[in-house]
């Protein structure tokens, strides 16, 4: 299978944009050193994380226990792929020694054979490999190559890159359907994304066919889970899989039979990641369309308006069709980064931009929003509606905070997060034999190469102000550049060197034919504020409306609007105004206002709980901003979805 689309080196890429550059500058400005002071337990404001503390002792370098979740190993090593894209985009210079000598430990604490897990190296040396569900290693190791093939890549250094491949030959001659070989798979999807880096870098064919084996072997019968539950009679780190079901790590059946999201949304996600890149390297169409299956059914049947995935707070998973509750939801940071992924390796196979509409949902509502404008506070959870007085702890509301957090016992989302923002250029621009493509409309610079053209890309996008984007683009000899036509800029109009012009359109791409030298790209996307309603079947959503502009999801704030919002009513054919931008915010967002409706329930009286349903209705001027600078000026109420008063 051909690859359709290949994101462009991040080295070339430069973010300008007055949103996003804010928060490409807070990773490696504020995000970096404020994560490495945790990791390395010096800051005073958290509880310690023991992460860098426990490779010293598995190197031998200190005595002592080693503390923390079972696979806190891994936030060092997105950390490290942090500092890695930072680098390749000319940021956090004063990082990479710090990272090489972190490697250096590494090194140290890996044993012979390749084996580097410093929980199961300190605490467990006898039960290596043992406790496939719980355990970790192999999501631990992926991570590992991820990072190490990021840092290569930025830096031409291969001692990471040997350590990771060290492990990594390890985990080919451990797993497998050969003599002595374990018959098992990940716990936690992870180590096939990391395997398929690796591969692409090396092009050691061994590590595609690992990739090949755990997707295949995943969901067999007999199950090698059940087996495993059955041997060891109970959880040993997580008490909540003594009820494990195999859905939850999609492992009911094997993963090119499945047609729909289901169990761990993160996990889900970085298995349909997996099968995407292993098909886009071998060209098994099977998992193609399981993965364009399980895809469709995410998007249209269990994802939130904001690109949030996983309704349910009991285990971060998945429910079923159409159950998205606003208040006790997950959507967990890490599944909208998952989801991401998956996104845009779907787009590269089957060249649809329909995909980027996905992604960018998710890019600029949950993902933006999951950290504060500072870069040191972060939520993990992403609820759609938020009363503060009701997230008490040890209640059904216990996994929402009214407020982002410092840092959390299992952060995987802080890091995460971090990784994302600091690669954005591989969710902005692509290219493949024939063509440069434009996905996302976020102001940056790009030097890449599409066929045999090197195209000098600058965009001065003000799609979220105006609607405008300005794209001036040199190129070496005679091209093309494809430009996404988002979903909610279907009407739009297009000047290239100062004529009128209308392209032709496949698959969501204007083509725009430009001859060698410079030229100027001028694109007015007509973009208004627009209610939004979801279907029937989504019961916490019935009757009521959200508000949207561009990719945007908006939410009205206690701040603006006070106390009870849900007790606002609103009418979606009322014009909505734009207002002053609100000083606290960045990159010019638009603040929109509309006349609303609050009802006022007179009939219960002072002291009681019950009473007389005597309603009176007080009219007032509505406020509503971004959802991705919520929670930006202090703890409040907070509501995407509104209730819609039918005009009579």
């Amino acid at each position: 299978m051909a690859r359709h689309q290949k994101p462009l080196e991040l080295k070339n890429t430069r973010i300008t944009d007055s949103l996003f550059g804010h928060y490409v500058d807070t990773v490696s400005e504020i995000m970096v050193p404020y994560q490495w002071k945790i990791l390395t337990d010096q800051n005073p404001e958290t509880e310690p994380t023991y992460c860098v503390q426990n490779f010293r002792i598995a190197a031998g370098r200190e005595k002592g226990e080693r503390k923390g979740v079972v696979f806190q190993d891994t936030d060092l090593y997105k950390w490290i792929e942090t500092v890695a894209y930072c680098l390749a985009s000319g940021r956090a210079k004063e990082y990479e020694a710090v990272v090489d000598d972190v490697i250096e430990l590494l090194s140290e604490a890996q044993e012979a054979d390749g084996y580097l897990n410093t929980w199961f190296q300190v605490n467990q040396p006898d039960d290596k490999w043992q406790n496939l569900i719980e355990g970790h290693e192999l999501y631990t190791s992926g991570h590992m190559f991820e990072a190490a093939v990021a840092y290569y890549e930025a830096t031409g250094k291969s001692r990471f890159l040997d350590v990771a491949r060290k492990n990594a030959d390890l985990i080919c001659r451990t797993f497998g359907c050969g003599e002595g070989q374990i018959k098992g798979y990940p716990g936690h999807e992870e180590v096939e994304l990391g395997l398929i880096k690796l591969y692409r870098v090396t092009r050691d064919k061994k590590y595609l066919e690992q990739v090949r084996y755990f997707l295949e072997e995943r969901g067999k019968k007999p199950n090698f889970f059940e087996a495993e539950m059955k041997r060891r009679k109970k959880p040993t780190f997580f008490p909540e899989f003594m009820n494990y079901d195999l859905e939850y790590s999609q492992a009911a059946e094997p993963p090119a039979e499945q047609t729909r999201a289901m169990g761990h949304a993160v996990r889900d996600m970085y298995l349909c990641a997996a099968m995407t890149d292993y098909a886009e390297e071998t060209g098994d169409q099977k998992f193609i369309n399981a993965s364009r299956a399980i895809w469709d059914n995410m998007v249209n049947r269990q994802m939130y308006i904001t690109g949030g995935i996983g309704a349910s707070g009991f285990r971060e998973r998945f429910t079923t069709d159409y159950d998205l509750p606003n208040n006790t939801n997950y959507c967990e940071t890490c599944a909208s980064v998952g989801m991401m992924m998956f996104g845009l390796r779907m787009a590269s196979v089957e060249g649809r931009a329909d995909y980027y509409d996905t992604v960018e949902r998710a890019l600029y509502n949950t993902l933006l929003g999951s950290v504060n404008l500072e870069g040191n506070r972060y939520f993990y959870v992403n609820p759609l509606e938020m009363v503060p007085e009701f997230c008490t702890s040890h209640t059904y509301m216990d996994h929402v905070k009214p407020i982002r957090q410092k840092w959390f016992n299992v952060a995987c989302c802080p890091p995460n997060l971090a990784r994302t923002i600091a690669s954005l250029g591989q969710y902005i621009y692509a290219a493949d034999d024939e063509a440069l493509y434009i996905h996302q409309f976020i102001s940056s610079e790009i030097e890449g190469v599409a066929g045999e053209t090197e195209y000098r890309i600058s965009m001065d996008s003000e799609l979220l102000q105006n609607g405008k984007v300005k794209i001036k683009a040199g190129l070496s000899r005679d091209g093309v550049i494809k430009i996404r036509v988002p979903y909610y800029g279907n009407k739009y109009s297009i000047v290239v060197d100062g004529i009128d012009t209308d392209p032709e359109v496949c698959d969501r791409y204007m083509i725009v034919r430009l001859p060698k030298g410079e030229s100027h790209i001028e694109i007015k996307f007509e973009i208004r504020p627009r209610w939004v309603s979801a279907r029937d079947e989504v019961r916490a959503d019935a009757g009521k409306v959200a508000l949207m502009y561009g990719p945007m999801v908006y939410c009205l704030e206690e701040a603006d609007n006070g106390k009870n919002l849900t007790g606002i009513y609103v009418d979606p054919s009322e014009t909505i105004s734009k207002v002053s931008e609100i000083k606290r915010f960045i990159g010019r967002l638009p603040i929109f206002e509309f006349e609303g409706v609050k009802l006022i329930n007179k009939g219960v009286e002072k002291g009681k709980l019950y009473g007389l349903p005597k309603f009176e209705t007080e009219n007032k001027k509505i406020t509503a901003v971004p959802y991705c600078m919520w929670n930006n000026r202090g703890i409040g109420e907070m509501t995407v979805w509104l209730k819609s008063r039918i005009p009579v």
